[in-house]
């Protein structure tokens, strides 16, 4: 990663930060623009009621901020969600899964009365599927969805090596020409043996800020 690429992480991440809000349950997502942001929360550690996390390693930097780790079941309002994402489009439809964790993130994003999601411009496409869209799978199920997807177009190659924190595999779809993000998420959430997909489509983000060598830029979903 390049210092350039690096600077608009964290130029990107302290923007999300205006977000907070004294008192609130912050959900965070996973990967190294979210790194980026837990870098500079130190001093909202004690501002905040908690945080529910979707992955074991981001739930080990909270806690060293000093920030109380929450079972989502015990929440009962989750007022933001701060996450990164593999691809976005200006619908603000995503793909994320690049870190393994897109099961609880999607549960994280669908409880969340807002979802920020923060990137650097190299992320936004005006098409979703160069990134491989991710499949999180049972792992009896592993061949059965695989040749599933292969009736999709795609090509899925299993992350070797890869388990979830929930125990499951991944399969990562190369090729896939995703055009039609929303029922194209709604169909491959229908194969036995799929625990969830690495689009978010039915539930995007409501806000993306975007990090460019300029500064940061906003984009919103429209209100319904």
């Amino acid at each position: 990663m390049s210092e350039q690429q690096l600077q608009m992480k964290r130029r990107v991440a302290a923007a999300a930060l205006e977000f907070l809000e004294e008192g609130m349950v912050l959900g965070v997502g996973t990967g190294s623009t979210v790194n980026a942001m837990l870098d500079q929360l130190g001093p909202w550690a004690p501002r905040l009621r908690g945080a529910v996390s979707s992955s074991e390693e981001s739930s080990r930097r909270l806690r060293e901020l000093g920030v109380q780790v929450l079972d989502l079941n015990a929440v009962d309002e989750l007022g933001l969600y701060i996450d990164g994402a593999d691809e976005a489009n200006d619908r603000l439809e995503l793909i994320k899964g690049g870190g393994a964790a897109l099961t609880r993130e999607k549960i994280i994003a669908a409880v969340a009365r807002r979802f920020v999601c923060i990137v650097d411009e190299s992320k936004m496409v005006q098409l979703l599927g160069r990134f491989p869209l991710p499949v999180e799978v049972i792992p009896m199920a592993r061949a059965h969805v695989a040749r599933q997807l292969t009736g999709f177009g795609g090509r899925p190659v299993y992350r070797a090596g890869v388990v979830t924190d929930n125990g499951n595999d991944i399969l990562d779809v190369h090729d896939l020409v995703i055009d039609a993000p929303v029922e194209l998420e709604t169909a491959l959430n229908q194969i036995t043996g799929v625990v969830t997909v690495g689009l978010f489509a039915s539930r995007p983000a409501d806000e993306i800020l975007i990090g460019s060598p300029a500064g940061v830029r906003r984009k919103s979903r429209p209100a319904a």
